[in-house]
């Protein structure tokens, strides 16, 4: 398999490589101009917006069925036809970052979003609308290329604190995204939303293309396809992405259940609260941005493990004040606070952990790791809907009570064993 893969020298890589070499081209690995705070800024904006574009749809599901003559039963077609690709988006263009100019590919996937938003805002017809939301969930995959992005213009030492501020950006772009679009569309048309996300993606790409440095490809002479090839070698080969790529799947199920069935007790008697009042009710969540800022900064202080297993924690404790959806309002928004300050805690720490252990091949372990939470998002969205039409809510709860203890159990044991380990070694 890496055979497509060869050195200047024409010599192949060492056994046990993923095809790309190991610091083969040391400026790749090195900070061009460091990572400042206006610029760390200004990847975060860039990439709550970029993910803002998955989501704005979920709220004027109703406004599109109704302009476009199609069936409320079809409308959510939307939704699914976005996240399909953004999963094909972290299969086949993430990975390039590890092989081409990642600034080039940032600015041509902002570019392209920006076009494509506009589609979406101008369709008139179905199938051309669920054209253009492909090509937005296909570019929208361009956050986790800035990730990868941030991880290489940062300093090692500063690694985990970088990827937190722009994760936060992420974060808070998921909270407002639904808020914003509704707003928007209240005082305009659901068309408006696109429209006005066109316009910001595009200025956001002149300004990127002044203002971010550019951070050169590996230069190894390597194939698409064995770009591609390697991504799987190392999902097979790495046992720090196995093992974090497991509890991004089962954290970001848990975190699918609660969002996804959320707003069934709440829309139903005795509550019956407005779609309004219940995206109000999500930016509770805003706790997750605080600790994706803090849980990287504390991954770069050797506290990982330590992090994930106190969030685990946390996150399996959340679901007692969440089975009280149906009476207490109070005690749901308290277990959302912690839940999203749990699911982000570990889900930055993750990441800081599989940069740190493959620096050459930093864009295609995000890919790869992003597959993890595509998985683990898409099942517990399907059980926890499931769930509430045969059980109730208090199903629900004991499903993402479960979830989240089997990733608590599956971090005790891997650390006890690297422990064990690591006492052994000479």
């Amino acid at each position: 398999m890496t055979a497509a893969f060869k050195s200047p020298s024409g010599h192949p890589p060492k056994p046990g490589s993923t095809g790309l070499p190991r610091g083969e081209n040391p400026d790749a690995d090195t900070p061009p101009t460091g990572l400042g705070a206006s610029l760390s800024l200004l990847l975060s904006v860039t990439c709550g917006l970029a993910v803002a574009n998955v989501y704005f749809a979920q709220p004027l599901l109703d406004s599109m069925a109704e302009s476009l003559g199609v069936a409320s039963g079809l409308i959510g077609i939307v939704v699914t036809m976005t996240h399909v690709g953004y999963a094909l988006g972290l299969l086949f263009l993430v990975p390039l970052g590890d092989l081409i100019n990642r600034k080039r590919l940032v600015l041509t996937q902002t570019g392209i979003c920006a076009l494509a938003l506009a589609g979406v805002g101008a369709s008139q017809a179905w199938p051309v609308l669920l054209g253009a939301m492909v090509i937005v969930g296909l570019m929208a995959v361009v956050v986790q290329v800035l990730v990868a992005y941030t991880a290489v213009l940062a300093p090692p030492s500063q690694r985990g604190q970088a990827v937190g501020t722009v994760t936060s950006g992420i974060v808070l772009g998921i909270l407002l995204a639904r808020f914003t679009s509704g707003l928007i569309a209240d005082m305009a048309d659901w068309r408006a939303v696109y429209f006005a996300s066109s316009g910001l993606m595009l200025t956001l790409t002149a300004v990127l293309f002044k203002c971010v440095p550019d951070a050169p490809p590996l230069r190894t002479g390597g194939t698409y396809a064995g770009l591609i090839r390697s991504l799987f070698t190392l999902l097979l080969s790495e046992p720090v992405l196995q093992l974090r790529g497991l509890l991004a799947l089962l954290i970001f199920a848990a975190f699918s259940v609660l969002w996804t069935a959320m707003v069934l007790p709440l829309s139903a008697p005795p509550l019956s609260l407005s779609h309004t009042a219940i995206g109000l009710f999500g930016l509770a969540g805003v706790a997750g941005a605080l600790a994706a800022k803090r849980a990287g900064r504390w991954a770069d202080q050797g506290l990982g493990q330590r992090v994930s297993g106190i969030a685990l924690g946390l996150l399996t404790l959340s679901w007692l004040s969440i089975g009280f959806a149906q009476t207490s309002l109070l005690a749901l928004a308290c277990g959302v606070i912690v839940l999203d300050f749990a699911v982000q805690a570990v889900h930055v720490t993750n990441q800081s952990l599989i940069f740190a252990a493959r620096p050459d091949a930093q864009s295609r372990m995000v890919g790869a790791y992003m597959l993890f939470y595509s998985i683990g998002s898409a099942l517990g969205a399907a059980a926890a809907t499931q769930t509430y039409e045969r059980y109730g809510w208090p199903a629900v709860s004991l499903l993402g009570a479960s979830i989240s203890a089997t990733a608590l159990l599956l971090w005790f044991v891997t650390a006890r064993y690297s422990t064990s380990r690591q006492g052994r070694s000479p």
